[in-house]
């Protein structure tokens, strides 16, 4: 999300404004930090950086906050570090070339409503697309800060998805990605008068689309994985067969406290059908350890479910807490050291279990949409199943999808032949 932000601030300073984007930051008369504040460390890190830049740019260049962090601080940032120019939030991406020649300016409305804001087209990569299908976020799971930091959620009208869709795949792009905070709980609201329609009728209404190859998403939520929807990615040939699906804790009473909404046997439920349905899915995660009262009954049944489901890839996290969530009113934190051995010990599985389903995957053939060109003759890609997957090739390959048999493993990548 925040790259196709920081896709919509450069489209619109350089069709409005005339700037054009340059290599080095030193050179620069605009530099813009775009931000997360779904943990703490990325906010701690902001202020080192404003600091760095400040020291090595051109005397005259301006320097701008943008994304959550600028929501979630917003004139506290200036306070803190004067050299600042502008703060622009997540939910005030349209107003960049309104305020960037404004001193001390702050726009952080998190209810400017951006749904049916058309920006202008700017991608950074040639064959792939970033698509919002929403803004914003309705849940309120308490270790998050995200809907205060992006407002409530909206979705974008099925004719401007369509619309920008067709525009990039008329400009070379073989793959999208539909953005949200929820894709699968698109449809529950627009701001102006639409048909009604969920996730999964979009998604085929974009699989009809005439040269578009490949369609991923994320995130979608564990609690509005209907059968539907399940048959719907299952059965579609343009879905890559690829899913990220955030279980957060495997205990039903940490779950509860977080808010999420569903029960450990409901996302077991929908992992089932899912694999009956698409026996090759692979299917990645998010999780916290470390949550407030989380016991080690808690974090073991964690654990359970890692070995359960066999998880392409896991994205660990200690618990956060960040002020303006209900999490961090939670009493019986769990001690900084045990958190830690905590996920040590999940990582080591996760390793472990990894390494045997990447191996798996040796005399496989997959399809590979390459977009990096690599040091000595390498190119890379993410094949139908979402690995990253190494090859020998030249530029002629960028771009196209082309059959791999995969011949070695490694932790987070597959080494393949082009057939």
């Amino acid at each position: 999300m925040n790259v196709r932000d920081s896709e919509h601030l450069i489209a619109e300073l350089v069709n409005k404004k005339n700037y054009q984007v340059c290599d080095d930051y030193t050179d620069a008369d605009l530099i813009i930090i775009n931000t997360c504040s779904v943990r703490e460390k990325p906010v701690q890190r902001l202020f080192s950086e404003i600091g760095t830049i400040n020291k090595n740019k051109k005397s005259s260049a301006k320097i701008g906050v943008c994304g959550c962090t600028a929501s979630h601080l917003g004139e506290e940032i200036i306070k803190r570090s004067p050299s600042v120019d502008f703060v622009l939030g997540a939910r005030n991406v349209s107003k960049i070339s309104e305020i960037i020649d404004i001193k001390g300016a702050v726009e952080i409305d998190i209810t400017n409503d951006e749904s049916n804001y058309e920006f202008s087209q700017y991608r950074n990569n040639l064959f792939t697309s970033y698509i919002n299908i929403s803004i914003g976020c309705d849940k309120q799971c308490t270790f998050c800060i995200v809907p205060t930091t992006r407002g409530e959620e909206i979705s974008v009208p099925p004719d401007m998805i369509i619309n920008e869709i067709k525009k990039s795949v008329a400009n070379g792009v073989s793959q999208i990605y539909l953005l949200g905070q929820n894709v699968n709980n698109y449809g529950n609201k627009f701001s102006t008068n639409q048909e009604k329609i969920d996730f999964s009728d979009l998604l085929n209404k974009i699989s009809k689309i005439n040269g578009l190859e490949n369609i991923r998403f994320t995130s979608p939520h564990p609690l509005h994985m209907d059968d539907k929807f399940l048959n719907e990615f299952s059965s579609n040939d343009k879905i890559c067969k690829s899913i990220h699906m955030p279980l957060q804790s495997g205990s039903n009473s940490i779950l509860r406290l977080m808010k999420r909404g569903y029960t450990k046997e409901w996302f077991l439920n929908r992992i089932k059908k899912l694999k009956e349905l698409c026996p090759d899915v692979t299917i990645t995660t998010d999780i916290i350890v470390g949550f407030p009262t989380e016991s080690k009954k808690d974090f073991e049944e964690t654990l359970d479910v890692v070995k359960s489901v066999g998880f392409t890839q896991i994205f660990n996290f200690i618990y956060s807490p960040r002020e303006g969530t209900k999490a961090i009113d939670i009493a019986d934190g769990v001690e900084k050291k045990e958190a830690n051995e905590r996920l040590d010990k999940l990582i080591k599985l996760q390793q472990k279990l990894q390494d045997k389903n990447y191996k798996k995957e040796i005399e496989s053939i997959h399809d590979v949409l390459y977009d990096e060109l690599k040091p000595n003759g390498k190119i890379a890609g993410r094949s139908d199943r979402g690995f990253l997957v190494f090859a020998e090739g030249s530029e002629e390959s960028i771009g196209k999808i082309l059959k791999t048999k995969i011949y070695s493993a490694n932790l987070t990548s597959l080494d393949g032949t082009i057939l």
